[in-house]
């Protein structure tokens, strides 16, 4: 009779898997919780501790580490091995089905506290999980309980093959090198970055219908963003790229703001005290492009800004939550995908941000805005009035979530022209003004990176811009600075930059 040796934290299937294990005639054998929990589910077990002699010890640190559990795993179909096993009456394992403690989820929790997290570091199910992969030529290994009707429908076809014992221990490998990989960087504090990353879902495809695409998470089981999809088709490669742009965008301002996303680049931003005010801006800054976008907010939305949005093409709404009525509004746009987030993380409760290049990846920390300590000054003889300041400082924050280079121009709290992504500043100074249009008269302008030459003001002069926020550090800035001047234009610098490639 086959020997089945479990031992797993997460008991999700375990009862099933166990009874038709018992009805191919396995025996069990498990300890601790494992073995409490299949008791009191009737499930006929026999005892790890009983069996080696040794009780669980050290608040259940040691439960399976004895030469006779892992003698019964590593030894091999050969006399000589069988000879030792019979000698001291151990029995021979073929199945070991482990899965370990949450060291991820728990190291992941907000503030998680050191030692809880050592506490969840699992020792015995990791060196089962190797034992038993090293020996897949005789032991099968089972490392996830999403296996659990694969290897019963193995086991019933007899295909319990060498080939797929070892496909099983490659996975029970990785398993444990996932496992390593997070600890290690969970204790690090060198600049090592071990990248762990988890399978979440398989995308319908890419960018393009051709290319195949995976989410993978920093942790197990998490859902994009944190957050729930609460309507609409599944999300797109596409449409992950955009929503993330989109709640970073929002999430800078501290105001009620909306945000509307295509091909991640901003069509519109706005803040308001209400939010369907701040939806409707958002709207008028680009009103075509607007079109099949991606919409975001800071705040929670309402009756009044879902039936804004009702009659207009919208791939994806992210906001912290949706009102009831809101809910019943938006349920006819059925497509739509509804998401709820929760608040984005700050710098200490969020990886950097990773981007992949031929044969490398880059890291960086997340761009949150100006550092704590910088100071503006205003550069010309003109300073802008209490109202141009207000502008340009949403239009600071604003120009920070437009590809490089960036150039925003905005009245009040809301764009009404954005140019980026453009290989030379002053083309980004000309499609803002364009799309802006006549309201560009009277408006305030936002530039992420330093202007190299005093064309860029120049136009902008002509368009009626009054004010100009930038960051400083050209060689010529005397000359720009004078352009200014002359165009009765007053000018900020931040002493920052703030490209987004």
């Amino acid at each position: 009779m086959p020997n089945a040796l479990i031992s797993v934290t997460d008991k999700s299937g375990l009862v099933n898997f166990s009874r038709a294990l018992l009805d191919l005639g396995w025996t069990i054998w498990a300890s601790g919780g494992t073995a409490r929990e299949l008791s009191r589910n009737g499930i006929e077990v026999k005892d790890l501790s009983a069996y080696t002699g040794m009780p669980e010890m050290l608040g259940g640190r040691v439960k399976t580490l004895h030469p006779a559990i892992f003698a019964g795993i590593l030894a091999r179909d050969n006399p000589e091995d069988c000879a030792v096993l019979a000698q001291n009456h151990w029995v021979q394992f073929d199945l070991v089905v482990v899965n370990l403690y949450p060291f991820e989820k728990v190291s992941h929790e907000k503030d998680v506290d050191l030692s809880i997290a050592v506490e969840n570091i699992d020792i015995g199910g990791v060196s089962l999980l190797r034992a038993a992969a090293k020996n897949f030529s005789r032991v099968l290994v089972v490392s996830d309980p999403k296996d659990y009707p694969l290897v019963i429908d193995a086991l019933r076809n007899h295909q319990n093959t060498e080939e797929f014992r070892r496909t099983m221990a490659w996975k029970a490998f990785w398993r444990t090198s996932q496992y390593d990989a997070a600890i290690t960087g969970f204790l690090s504090s060198s600049e090592m970055h071990i990248l762990t990353l988890y399978v979440s879902q398989e995308l319908r495809y890419g960018e393009n219908p051709h290319q195949k695409a995976l989410l993978y998470t920093f942790t197990p089981a998490s859902k994009p963003f944190g957050g729930n999809v609460l309507q609409g088709k599944e999300l797109s490669y596409n449409n992950l790229l955009d929503i993330d742009a989109a709640w970073r965008t929002v999430s800078s301002f501290d105001e009620p703001t909306v945000a509307i996303i295509k091909h991640l680049s901003p069509c519109g931003i706005a803040s308001a005290d209400a939010i369907s005010e701040a939806y409707q801006m958002a709207l008028e800054c680009d009103p075509v492009s607007a079109f099949g976008g991606i919409v975001a907010s800071n705040r929670e939305i309402d009756e009044e800004t879902a039936s804004r949005m009702k009659d207009l093409f919208i791939e994806c709404i992210a906001c912290p939550k949706f009102t009831e009525e809101a809910i019943k509004i938006l349920s006819r746009k059925k497509n739509c995908r509804l998401v709820e987030i929760p608040a984005f993380p700050k710098a200490a409760d969020q990886h950097g941000e990773y981007r992949s290049i031929f044969q490398g990846m880059l890291y960086q920390d997340v761009d949150y805005g100006d550092p704590a300590g910088t100071q503006w000054s205003v550069v010309t003889s003109i300073h802008p009035t209490l109202e141009q300041m207000e502008s340009l400082r949403f239009a600071w924050k604003a120009c920070q979530h437009v590809k490089s280079n960036a150039i925003v121009l905005v009245k009040g709290k809301s764009t009404i022209g954005i140019g980026g992504g453009q290989p030379n500043r002053v083309q980004s100074v000309r499609v803002a003004i364009e799309n802006a249009g006549k309201k560009a008269e009277g408006s305030v302008m936002a530039s992420d990176a330093f202007f190299p030459f005093p064309d860029s003001i120049e136009i902008a002069a002509r368009a009626g811009v009054k004010a100009i926020i930038q960051p400083g550090g050209s060689v010529r800035d005397q000359e720009v600075i004078r352009a200014a001047e002359s165009a009765g234009i007053a000018m900020v610098f931040t002493g920052i930059r703030h490209f987004r490639h």
